[in-house]
Formats: C-alpha cells, sequence, structure tokens
C-alpha cells in the first residue's frame, strides 16, 4: 500500500476518480492519473480525431519579477530570452558547469521583468538560489494554478465560443489572458501531443468547473477526458522528448539529443556556455526515432546493436495503433543515425530487427500543430 503524503495535489482529483484511476504513478510530488477505465488506445484514437482532456498540474509553474528577472533568465538558460515578447513563449534548457542537461523549461513571458517558467522533474529549482544571489530577482512558487490542456483537431471549435478572444488568431507559443465560461484564465497555444491544442491556466477555485465545462461543451464533438497513459503514446508518436527519460547518460549535452536550437553561444555569458562550447564536437550520442518489428512496445533501456556491437539504447517507447508501429526515441552512436539504418533490438521480449525513421512519427511535417497558413510572415 502507497502510504506517501503528497507535497502537491490536483483539486481535479475526484473527477479522476470517477474516471476510474486508482492514481497508479506520481510526477513532481503529485499524484496523477496514469490510467483512467477507458482504453488508452480509445483515448489516443479521441486525441487524433476529436480532442482529448488532459490535467497536466503537476507541471511545476515559478513566477518570476524584479528589476533583474531579465537577466538571471538569461544567466539559468541556454536560449536568449531576450527574443520572447509578452505574449509569446518558448523552449529552453539549464545546463550545469559542465554543459550537461539538468531541466528543461517553457518559459512564458507576460510582460516586462514578468516571466513564469513552466517545468517538468528536473534540477530548476536548486540552481535558484544561485542565479538570484545580488540580483533584484523574486522567484515564486505556484502551486494554486492549474493546468488543463485540450488536444486535438476539434479543441479550437470546442473552446472559441466560450471565450470572448479570437482563439483562431492564436499562434504557436502564444498566450494572452482572456475569460473561459466566464473565468479569469490565460489560454496559450501548444501542449504535448502533436496535436493543435490549447493550455488553460487558471485558478484552483475554477478548475472543477473549467474543467466540466469544457468536457460539456466537448461532448458534441466527441471529446473526453483522457489519462496520462495516452499523453505517453501521444508525445513518442509525435517524436517530444521528456527530462530526464530521454536523457539517460547523466551527462547529456543539448547537441546529443538534437536541441542545438535552444542554445544561443552568441549571449555575452550564461552557465555552462564554456563547457557547451568545447562540448559542441563531442557529441557521443545521436538522438533518433526508430520502428522495430514487433507487436508490442519494447522496454526502456533495451538495448540496439549494429554488426554484433552494442551502440544504443532505447529511452521511450510506445505500441502506436494509430500507425500500426512499435517505435521508440533512442541513442545511438553517432555514425548509425542516418535514416534508414538497419539495427537489431535485444530486449525482454526477444531480439527484433529495427531501422531509424524521421520524427515525428506521426505527422512528420508538423501540420497539425503549425499549418502552412501560419508560416507565412506575418
Amino acid at each position: 500500500m502507497n502510504t506517501h503524503v503528497y507535497s502537491r495535489q490536483s483539486v481535479l482529483n475526484e473527477r479522476h476518480r470517477q474516471l476510474g484511476t486508482k492514481f497508479e504513478s506520481s510526477w513532481n510530488d503529485m499524484p496523477i492519473p496514469q490510467l483512467y477505465a477507458t482504453d488508452p488506445y480509445v483515448e489516443t484514437t479521441t486525441v487524433r480525431t476529436s480532442a482529448g482532456l488532459f490535467d497536466v498540474t503537476a507541471l511545476r509553474l515559478i513566477d518570476v519579477s524584479g528589476r533583474d528577472a531579465l537577466s538571471a533568465l538569461n544567466e539559468m538558460l541556454t536560449s536568449d530570452i531576450t527574443k520572447i515578447k509578452p505574449g509569446t513563449s518558448a523552449l529552453s534548457n539549464i545546463v550545469d558547469d559542465n554543459g550537461s542537461l539538468i531541466d528543461d523549461v517553457l518559459i512564458y513571458c507576460d510582460g516586462p521583468d514578468a516571466y513564469r517558467i513552466s517545468h517538468g522533474g528536473g534540477a530548476l529549482e536548486d540552481v535558484l538560489p544561485s542565479i538570484a544571489a545580488g540580483r533584484e530577482v523574486h522567484f515564486r512558487k505556484d502551486n494554486d494554478t492549474h493546468i488543463l490542456s485540450l488536444q486535438g483537431p476539434k479543441a479550437l471549435d470546442i473552446l472559441a465560443p466560450h471565450t470572448p478572444m479570437n482563439l483562431a488568431d492564436l499562434r504557436y507559443f502564444e498566450h494572452r489572458k482572456t475569460t473561459l465560461f466566464g473565468r479569469d484564465v490565460s489560454i496559450a497555444r501548444g501542449g504535448y501531443s502533436g496535436e493543435r491544442g490549447y493550455e488553460v491556466f487558471c485558478r484552483a477555485a475554477d478548475a472543477v468547473f473549467i474543467w466540466d465545462s469544457i468536457l460539456d461543451a466537448g461532448k458534441p464533438f466527441g471529446a473526453m477526458a483522457v489519462s496520462w497513459a495516452c499523453l505517453d503514446i501521444v508525445r513518442v508518436e509525435g517524436g517530444l522528448l521528456f527530462f530526464p527519460y530521454d536523457m539517460p547518460e547523466g551527462d547529456t549535452t543539448p547537441w546529443e539529443v538534437g536541441v542545438d536550437w535552444t542554445v544561443d553561444l552568441d549571449k555575452p555569458s550564461f552557465r555552462g556556455k564554456d563547457a557547451l562550447s568545447r562540448r559542441r564536437g563531442q557529441k557521443r550520442v545521436a538522438q533518433v526515432g526508430i520502428e522495430i518489428d514487433h507487436h508490442e512496445a519494447i522496454e526502456p533501456g533495451a538495448q540496439i546493436f549494429k554488426g554484433g556491437k552494442q551502440t544504443g539504447i532505447v529511452n521511450s517507447s510506445t505500441y502506436s495503433q494509430h500507425l500500426m508501429r512499435s517505435i521508440a526515441l533512442a541513442h545511438v552512436e553517432p555514425a548509425h543515425k542516418g535514416f534508414g539504418t538497419e539495427l537489431e533490438i535485444r530486449s525482454d521480449a526477444g531480439i527484433f530487427k529495427a531501422r531509424v525513421v524521421k520524427t515525428p512519427f506521426y505527422d512528420p511535417l508538423r501540420l497539425r500543430t503549425h499549418p502552412l497558413s501560419e508560416r507565412s510572415p506575418r
């Protein structure tokens, strides 16, 4: 029996229990609905064809304010935060003095000297005291805000009639304060599904009402609440990395997981810059997607071989009923990263042939999240 007392709880827990979860997992010291009574593959089909509603409140939120907020963030993060304008957000990373990834974050700019950081299970909060030292900057944990993520091609149709903002004009990585069903919220365009979606940030006091209202509005479209098991499936199908599971070496660099675009070496200085410059040409592994000739998911940690020698490891995996194949995000030696490279997987279930393929596995051109109509200059 699990007797752990969690420091964080979602006010939606009773709704999750009604949907059948036994809170099989936890993350960031919050129990999460890993499974509902519904089949995760049915939930995945719903996300791909209509819309699924996730409770992702287990993400940690940090409010950043003060005259030195921008300089503090620029010192801590690998990307140039001056490029993030009010109402926009961007993915970034934190590395240690050795240039190794210790957390990934989504940074929102709400206005001059006003930012929010959303992060997962990494070491960001351990770094904050040293970053704040000598600066006029304030970091405040936000354990009240709840995050409801509606993901799928019908998400816009479901939400748009219930907010005064023109939701159709909100582009990927943009956010805006508004109301939804009459309650104060911030709505961001984004998510972790490989679909068009929206993340609704609301007060805990409003979360149950907004959750119920979204599901009621979504009934005519076939929308439903979906579990974290579904989230695991859709994010792997979308080729989306999850810290630290897709960085198993413990000292992985941004260069080795293909997030070079989050590193701006032109910034005057930031934590780990010198090490990142040095390690840029020292890639030990390459981030790849592989498809495996098996009818089930291969367990993370399974070894990858080429020519009888181990060349890599499986990090995140799933069986995609939507794509009808077993897929995985993996690390291999850089010499074996080319599309079509034939590999061998040695797993608990047996030995299987595999090959390197393009990612995302689902929607490889990212037309679902980045329609061509939105890619032209504004």
